[in-house]
């Protein structure tokens, strides 16, 4: 009898606790800590009692650090931004929907009376009385599904909102990291390009290394590079550098075509610029029949280059 006598004592005395938490003291809990209110056993019933005018939404969490929750504490500043803001909401709203927070240590009886085995989780239960409820099938309680939103503030913002008497303002912090070090990185280049060109500015500035350069690709690119390249060509084949037919060639081809072009330019500019300028006439009679000779030797190279790729070519010099 004493045992049963107890037990009725402790359930009217929760009762009791329960009943002196009223909407005015919960709207009191919320402003005090920035929107969240941090719950018990006795809150967490008062919350969720079954003739509530007002829904809530309760993160069930495990912060303390001997439980080493780290997704607890992933989710918790998220949390605590969506319900800071909606504190900022007008009275009337604000006061029909309250954010709260119960951890493991202050509520291990409510955690294994709804039978949670992990941390953390968010419920939602709508208001079931009063100016505030909602048609039977948004009346229902439900859990956040992390799986599908993450722990992302905007998410849980976006999704509460569809419950909530109106949309939460929440508005995701300005993140200046990115400007920060784009900004960082672009000082840092600046200045790195400032001397670098103090030591560099002859060497760029050097119109013969940009004519070699501009020659240089130009010879590239006119024998065959992009072809080989689109089409994925090899190289080279066993015993062969020279790929048969004018629809096929080999990257070693490149090499060959860009060098006899190349030979061949600097042969016509030596015979034009320098030739001229030698002031022996026997020398440079020698000189015009030298130059000459290299140039018939080299086109004949290129050619015979064309009677190996179609054997129907009809014309040769040397080879």
């Amino acid at each position: 009898m004493r045992l049963l006598y107890g037990v009725l004592l402790l359930v009217a005395s929760l009762s009791a606790a329960v009943a002196q938490v009223t909407h005015a003291e919960l709207v009191r809990l919320a402003a005090a800590n920035n929107g969240v209110i941090k719950l018990n056993p006795v809150l967490y019933d008062a919350l969720t009692a079954p003739n509530r005018q007002w829904s809530a939404a309760i993160q069930f969490t495990a912060l303390s650090p001997q439980f080493k929750c780290s997704p607890c504490s992933d989710f918790n500043p998220s949390f605590k931004s969506v319900a800071k803001a909606w504190s900022k909401v007008h009275s009337a709203e604000r006061d029909q929907h309250f954010f709260a927070t119960l951890d493991f240590l202050e509520g291990q009886d409510v955690f294994k009376r709804l039978g949670l085995s992990s941390a953390p989780v968010l419920q939602f239960f709508p208001a079931l009385e009063g100016p505030s409820v909602r048609p039977n099938p948004q009346r229902l309680e439900f859990s956040y599904d992390f799986s599908r939103h993450g722990f992302d503030a905007e998410e849980l913002a976006k999704d509460l909102s569809n419950h909530t008497p109106i949309p939460i303002p929440y508005t995701a912090p300005f993140n200046w990291q990115p400007w920060f070090f784009g900004f960082t990185f672009l000082v840092l280049s600046l200045v790195a390009g400032r001397f670098a060109w103090i030591y560099l500015r002859e060497i760029i500035s050097n119109r013969w290394l940009w004519a070699a350069a501009t020659v240089g690709l130009t010879l590239v690119m006119t024998s065959g590079y992009m072809f080989v390249q689109i089409r994925g060509m090899p190289y080279a084949q066993h015993n062969s550098m020279i790929a048969g037919g004018f629809q096929n060639q080999f990257g070693i081809e490149v090499n060959l075509v860009a060098a006899l072009y190349g030979l061949l330019g600097a042969s016509y500019l030596a015979l034009i610029l320098l030739v001229p300028r030698i002031p022996s006439p026997i020398r440079q009679r020698a000189s015009v029949y030298l130059w000459t000779g290299i140039l018939f030797v080299l086109f004949s190279i290129l050619i015979s280059f064309f009677r190996i790729k179609n054997g129907g070519y009809p014309f040769k010099l040397l080879l």
